[in-house]
C-alpha cells in the first residue's frame, strides 16, 4: 500500500535504523545519547504497528471513460476521487499483457490508497519532467505545449522539429543513447518522473532498471495503430500526464475533421489512379499490407492500391518479378522506401526503370523532407498529423482537388 503518510513512515524508520547503527558503531561520537534512544523507542514501537489501510486499497467507483474513437491500444478511465486509470493493450503487436498505469493528483496523495500490485506504474501529476524514447511523442508534447518537461531522449539526431532541436542545443534535452541501448545512469541521474518507453516486445532489461531505480515505465504502443486517425488519438495518451485533457480533444477534433473533410472531397474525383508503393531491400521488396496504416492513406485519398486487398497490417515481402508482374502499369509510384532521385533508383536496380511511374516521372517520396541532423519530418509528425499527409496524396492523385495546396512531407523525386 502506498500513501503520503505510508512513505513519510518509511523514511522515518530509515533514519531511525541510520542512528541506531551510528551509535553502536560510534558511541565516543554520539553526543546526546537520549535523542538516539528515544529514537530506537519509536522505531521499536512502529516495528510493531501496522498501516491500518493494509489489503484495503481505495475503490475506483463512479468512474468516466474517456471517448477513444479511433485508435484500439489504449483507453482511459478516470474516477470520482480523482485516479486516472490508463490501459495499454498494445503496447506492440501480438503482447500478451495489459498494462495499467494509475495517475494520481498531486494535491490527492494525502489521501489516497493503493495497492501498488495492480498497477505496473504509478504515476504522481502533473509531471514536470519527462523521457521520450520515440520521435513521434515530440510532436503531441508540442501541440499540448509541454516540450519544456522532456528532458531526456535516446538518440536525438532523428528529431526533426525545429523548435526540439533548439532546446537539445541549448542542453535542455540530454542525449541517452539509442533505444537497444540507453544510458540508463544518466536517465536515472536526470530523474524524470516518468519514462515514456517503446518496445518491440516485454523483452527490455533496461526498462526494468529504470523501474527498479524507482522511476515508473509506461509504454506507448502508438505504432501498433492500423488507422491513421488511430496513430492521432495516442495524443490523449500524452494527456492525463499534464492534466490536459480538454487541450488533447480539442487539438484532435481539428486534426479528425480535417481529415475527414479531405477524403469526402477526394471522393469527388473523377479518376483513381493505380498505386505502387515500397522499393528493394536486398533481394526483397517491401510494399505496405492492405490493412496498414500506410494502405489506408493510400484508400482515402482515393486511389487504387494494388494490394488493397491483402489482410497484413504491416508489410508484404515481394520479389521484384512478383512486383513488376502486378504493378509496372501503376501510374504513381509513392514512397519508395530512401530513394531522393531517379538516377539513384535505376543506379542501385535497373529494373525500377521498366515501370511506367519511373518512365512517366510519377514517383513521390518523402524521404527528401529532413530535419537538420537528418531526421525524417514523416516518421516523427505524419503519425500524429495524418491530415496533412492524406491532402499531401489528395494533390498528388488528384491535383484538381485541392490546386492550393502546398506539399508538407512528399516531393517528386529529383
Amino acid at each position: 500500500m502506498v500513501t503520503f503518510e505510508s512513505l513519510s513512515m518509511h523514511y522515518f524508520i530509515i533514519f531511525t535504523y541510520k542512528a541506531s547503527y551510528f551509535m553502536l558503531q560510534f558511541p565516543h561520537r554520539i553526543h546526546n545519547k537520549k535523542v538516539v534512544l528515544l529514537a530506537l523507542f519509536v522505531l521499536f514501537l512502529l516495528s510493531g504497528c501496522k498501516d491500518p489501510t493494509e489489503g484495503k486499497p481505495i475503490e475506483i467507483s463512479d468512474s468516466k471513460v474517456a471517448n477513444i474513437t479511433y485508435a484500439k491500444g489504449f483507453s482511459i478511465e478516470k474516477s470520482s476521487s480523482g485516479i486516472t486509470i490508463i490501459k495499454v493493450t498494445s503496447p506492440w503487436p501480438n503482447a500478451n499483457k495489459v498494462y495499467t498505469y494509475a495517475l494520481i493528483p498531486r494535491n490527492k496523495l494525502a489521501s489516497i490508497t493503493l495497492n501498488i500490485n495492480e498497477y505496473d506504474a504509478i504515476v504522481t501529476v502533473p509531471i514536470t519532467k519527462l523521457v521520450a524514447t520515440s520521435t513521434t511523442h515530440v510532436p503531441a508534447l508540442e501541440s499540448l505545449g509541454v516540450i519544456h518537461t522532456l528532458v531526456g531522449f535516446p538518440g536525438t539526431d532523428y528529431i526533426s522539429s525545429k523548435e526540439t532541436r533548439k532546446r537539445i542545443g541549448a542542453g535542455f534535452i540530454k542525449e541517452l543513447g539509442n533505444n537497444e541501448s540507453i544510458n540508463t545512469e544518466m536517465a536515472i541521474a536526470i530523474q524524470p518522473d516518468v519514462v515514456v518507453g517503446f518496445g518491440i516486445d516485454n523483452q527490455n532489461a533496461i526498462y526494468e532498471t529504470i523501474q527498479n531505480a524507482n522511476i515508473p515505465v509506461v509504454y506507448n504502443g502508438d505504432w501498433t495503430e492500423e488507422t491513421p486517425l488511430g496513430k492521432a488519438e495516442w495524443i490523449k495518451f500524452f494527456a492525463p500526464f499534464f492534466q490536459l485533457e480538454k487541450k488533447a480533444d480539442s487539438i484532435f477534433k481539428g486534426i479528425e475533421a480535417s481529415y475527414l473533410e479531405a477524403k469526402t472531397l477526394a471522393q469527388n474525383a473523377e479518376t483513381k489512379p493505380t498505386v505502387l508503393s515500397g522499393a528493394m531491400f536486398k533481394d526483397v521488396w517491401y510494399v505496405p499490407g492492405g490493412k496498414s496504416w500506410a494502405s489506408q492513406f493510400l484508400i482515402d485519398a482515393n486511389s487504387t492500391y494494388l494490394w488493397k486487398d491483402t489482410k497484413e497490417t504491416g508489410s508484404l515481402s515481394l520479389s521484384i518479378e512478383t512486383v513488376l508482374n502486378i504493378g509496372q502499369r501503376a501510374e504513381y509510384w509513392v514512397s519508395p522506401s530512401q530513394y531522393t532521385s531517379y538516377d539513384a533508383l535505376v543506379k542501385d536496380n535497373q529494373h525500377y526503370g521498366q515501370f511506367d511511374a519511373y518512365k512517366n516521372k510519377k514517383i513521390y517520396t518523402f524521404a527528401k523532407t529532413v530535419g537538420e541532423t537528418g531526421g525524417l519530418l514523416y516518421y516523427e509528425l505524419g503519425p500524429n498529423r495524418p491530415d496533412l499527409v492524406l491532402k499531401d496524396l489528395i494533390h498528388i492523385l488528384h491535383p484538381e482537388i485541392l490546386p492550393n495546396h502546398q506539399l508538407f512531407f512528399f516531393t517528386p523525386l529529383e
